[in-house]
């Protein structure tokens, strides 16, 4: 789900109350969102790039904010502000207008010509009209383009954005698809211009434009947007053009949306115009612009529209599993955005806003209900029909493991499931290739860039966080591993493992042999080379010379067992030995 960070005290103003931590933690809670994580800029650079990176970053405190991949209306401050305000009876809901400008011949036009049909055939198009911005509204919109960009429009490929100063251009504009070499303009914040080529040229090793390249690049036709005099507004979905840029000057922003989707394109600009609105002088509306199609057809855009939906309140009451009467639930239902009024009878008529274009069908009504009903307040019940059921296996046997693990005194561990290459390859002194681990395509930080394939990382991580408590540690975790496995369906596998360590003055590879000796006995597991287990002596880099060995079970490999290699140890920032089991606890279900 994506992650929304918003400046606490901008988020405290524009709310016009402060709140502590675990009192947002709480609203976020009974609004359906998650209060992620509480960081700062510096931090945030420091997580992404290390150490020793030169930050520069702020300290002031953000919120990382986790909303719902569909909810596109809570991927910035505004539309979040307006949300949380009217959830709490502080404010109405908004009534979004896209209106025509006051003189009829003043409407910006779009002209579709024929060959974008190849490349990428719809565009729509808005104007915020007496917007004002400042550093953190321009900061705000930008981010909430990108957030677009990378979930609803799936990284550009089916919609993108084009932003531009209205008073630096002159319509009407002209959407068209030409030949690479027949496209010069100077792009975003360069000093010269380039034809289309070049661009892809330019920007082949951009850290962040180089991955939509791929979408237009082997095309022999280039989108592009130009206004009466010819000005490049934007090659979509790659990179605007200089001349139009908006700053934090810019009153009267025109907004241009490519797609291959039509949908999504008008999803992606009403969402745009209806949280940005919020800041222009006529507050919560737009300027309608004409699209003319190839076949001479015409439309305005923003669509904005309203729409009715009639839901019975007996149903909400049976799904759910609470008793409202139906006055209560319209007003539990505008809270949630949703401005909704009874009828007299049962039924209940929703009026859904063009923000809430997660809105589909009546369950999603119904969500929203029990939402603003709270959670923690639907009474649990007993089911009225008979069921049978039986806990997995495996899992069974992972919660009777812990309970055994923790009587021997190790305390236990949940270590993230992402890690950095370097954790589990570099740092446990084995090559990359030999880990099979399952790679992000698009990693946000260095710290998650594979899925685990060791427990190992992760709990000494977490003692590296902790060495400074008194001694002995003893941690040990309990979860599951991924490899790539051409083998399965989805090319990955699944490997529940047991790990657990010892720290102190001394390595402790004793304690880690007789917690193995107590597990296996509560397996039923003799010390035996035909039918049970015993240890075989090996070479591992990971761990120190002649003090590491594999845990055969019936012959198998399963696991290992050691003194973890002083190298390994340093990698970790541990100053004291350590000793080290891990091993997989599938064969015994």
């Amino acid at each position: 789900m994506p992650t929304v960070s918003i400046k606490r005290d901008l988020l405290f103003k524009a709310l016009n109350q402060t709140y502590t931590e675990e009192e947002f933690t709480f609203l976020c809670f009974d609004f359906g969102l998650e209060l992620d994580d509480v960081t700062s800029e510096r931090q945030m650079i420091i997580k992404e790039q290390g150490v020793n990176a030169i930050v520069d970053g702020s300290d002031d405190v953000i919120y990382r904010i986790e909303v719902p991949a569909n909810r596109y209306d809570l991927l910035c401050l505004e539309g979040l502000v307006v949300a949380l305000l009217v959830f709490q009876s502080r404010m109405q809901f908004p009534h979004y207008k896209a209106l025509n400008p006051g003189d009829p011949k003043g409407i910006q036009r779009m002209f579709i010509k024929p060959n974008t049909k190849t490349i990428r055939p719809h565009v729509v198009a808005a104007v915020l009209r007496d917007i004002t911005f400042d550093t953190e509204v321009y900061a705000s919109f930008i981010d909430l383009q990108e957030k677009l960009h990378q979930n609803l429009a799936r990284r550009r490929t089916l919609v993108s954005v084009g932003t531009h100063d209205l008073d630096t251009i002159q319509g009407p504009f002209t959407y068209d698809a030409l030949p690479p070499d027949q496209i010069k303009f100077k792009p975003l914040n360069q000093d010269k211009e380039y034809t289309g080529k070049e661009i892809m040229e330019l920007y082949a090793n951009h850290a962040q434009l180089k991955q939509y390249l791929h979408i237009i690049k082997d095309s022999p036709y280039y989108p592009i947007i130009t206004d009466a005099n010819g000005v490049v507004l934007s090659l979509p979905p790659i990179i605007n053009g200089d001349h139009s840029k908006i700053k934090v000057t810019t009153k009267n922003v025109f907004i241009e949306v490519t797609a291959t989707d039509l949908q999504k394109a008008h999803i992606v600009l009403d969402t745009i115009v209806t949280a940005f609105s919020y800041h222009c002088k006529n507050r919560f509306t737009s300027e309608k612009c004409e699209i003319v199609w190839t076949d001479g057809s015409k439309h305005k855009t923003p669509l904005l529209t309203y729409r009715k939906e009639v839901i019975d309140t007996k149903k909400v009451n049976e799904y759910i599993g609470f008793k409202v009467q139906a006055g209560e639930l319209a007003g539990m239902l505008t809270r949630m955005c949703l401005q909704s009024k009874t009828t007299g009878g049962a039924d209940i008529v929703v009026r859904v806003p063009p923000t809430r274009h997660d809105i589909l069908h009546a369950v999603d009504i119904y969500e929203d209900a029990a939402i603003a009903f709270g959670y923690n307040n639907i009474v649990k019940k007993e089911p009225n029909f008979a069921t049978v059921a039986i806990q997995d296996p495996l899992n069974k046997l992972s919660n009777q493991l812990r309970h055994e693990i923790a009587y021997a005194g190790f305390a236990e561990v949940l270590s993230f499931s992402l890690c950095s290459k370097d954790d589990i390859s570099t740092k446990l002194k084995i090559p990359y290739e030999e880990t099979k681990a399952v790679e992000i395509s698009n990693p946000k930080t260095l710290e998650f860039q594979v899925v685990r394939t060791s427990l190992i990382p992760g709990l000494l991580k977490s003692l590296s966080f902790n060495k400074d408590v008194p001694l002995p540690i003893k941690l040990f975790e309990i979860s599951d591993v991924v490899f790539c496995d051409e083998t399965t369906d989805t090319g990955a596998r699944n490997v529940r493992k047991l790990c657990a360590l010892y720290y102190d003055k001394r390595a402790g590879f004793e304690y880690l042999h007789g917690l193995l000796d107590r597990v296996m006995q509560v397996l039923d597991i003799p010390w035996e080379k035909e039918g049970g287990y015993y240890l075989n002596a090996i070479n591992d880099d990971t761990f120190f010379p002649k003090r590491a060995a594999e845990i055969l079970w019936r012959g198998n490999r399963i696991g290992k067992i050691g003194v973890l290699h002083p190298e390994v140890i340093n990698a970790f920032d541990l100053p004291l030995p350590c000793s080290v089991m891990e091993m997989n606890i599938e064969p015994f279900v």
